[in-house]
């Protein structure tokens, strides 16, 4: 019995440091860059969306497309680089312990 309740325990313990990484994950931001600077993002660890920064110099009708393109290029190496910020937060919190899919902070 004692074993259950020290289990019980430590998942307590576990849960509240869980909450409190996804909190610090809302303040940690990453920056996403595509066509060497012409379109950046900026996002949260947890995947939101914070800012989006066009350079005025592809405002042309015809430069649609084109800017469409870095923006989805921006915004996947904005999500990476989220992904890795949160990778790393949950190893110190977790001790390099691999959880189980479904295990995330979502």
């Amino acid at each position: 019995m004692a074993d259950f309740l020290g289990m019980m325990k430590q998942a307590a313990q576990l849960q509240s440091k869980m909450k409190a990484l996804q909190e610090e994950l809302d303040q940690v931001e990453v920056e996403g860059v595509s066509g060497g600077g012409l379109v950046t993002v900026r996002m949260s660890a947890k995947m939101e969306l914070k800012a989006l920064k066009i350079d005025p110099s592809l405002m042309k009708p015809e430069e649609t497309e084109i800017v469409e393109d870095l923006i989805v290029t921006a915004v996947g190496d904005a999500k990476r680089k989220a992904e890795a910020a949160m990778q790393e937060k949950m190893a110190a919190l977790t001790g390099g312990l691999k959880l189980p899919p479904g295990f995330g902070l979502g």
